[in-house]
């Protein structure tokens, strides 16, 4: 995304048809060109994001904050179907951009918050319009659906999937399946649900103590490379 939000939400035109093949080969771009892998974090589609990026063999670790479902995890609690659906549920969106109305953004992120002074209905500034090419429904059961992964891939970087107990987009259930079938493999995955937490990670009070336990958990699990070295920052 470039620009402002403000301007994005004026002519959200320039990212009509990105899609996850595209945003994950951006930033594998961008990670093959740095000295040192990094750490990877992602939050919701970013987590998704950060788990096609480790299969792919890279960076040193990785976190994965309430991630979209990868190929394979199949579970989808009735709260995930109906914050999805103002995205999902029109087939024509999946080549253009949608915006979420103020009451849809409250259920599928703030829900546990209330007042505007507090977020609960849509962060002022940081929200925007988005992608509708997103991962779920029957795309999930395309044999080469651009969301799979090797589950038993036993070279991947350390993962943490972190998952919120009463987020509505990416219910904790689903984080736990994704932690479950990822850790399939001889690959460190480790799991850590956070109680009382919406979607919302990085807004909602008490985000400090999720960013702490993830940073400590990257600072003992991140790989060294072969020279000695330690993760870029990223």
């Amino acid at each position: 995304m470039h620009g402002e939000v403000e301007d994005l939400r004026r002519d959200p035109s320039a990212l009509n048809g990105l899609g996850v093949t595209e945003i994950v080969d951006h930033y594998e771009g961008i990670i093959r060109g740095l000295d040192r892998p990094p750490v990877i974090m992602g939050h919701s589609f970013g987590g998704l994001v950060t788990e096609l990026l480790l299969d792919r063999g890279l960076g040193a670790a990785g976190v994965a904050i309430s991630p979209a479902p990868v190929k394979g995890v199949l579970r989808l609690p009735p709260a995930q179907l109906r914050a999805a659906f103002p995205v999902l549920g029109n087939p024509a969106n999946r080549n253009r951009t949608v915006e979420l109305t103020p009451g849809q953004f409250h259920y599928g992120f703030t829900n546990t918050m209330r007042g505007r002074g507090q977020g609960g209905l849509r962060p002022l500034r940081g929200s925007g319009p988005g992608t509708g090419d997103l991962p779920g429904g029957l795309r999930q059961l395309q044999p080469r659906a651009a969301t799979k992964v090797d589950f038993h891939k036993d070279d991947r970087p350390s993962l943490l999937v972190m998952g919120n107990e009463k987020a509505h987009t990416v219910p904790a259930s689903v984080s736990r399946e994704a932690a479950k079938r990822l850790g399939k493999s001889k690959a460190v995955v480790d799991h850590k649900e956070f109680a009382g937490r919406p979607h919302f990670t990085a807004g909602a009070p008490g985000w400090e103590g999720v960013a702490d336990y993830a940073l400590d958990w990257a600072s003992r699990h991140n790989g060294a490379t072969a020279n000695g070295k330690g993760p870029a920052t990223a």
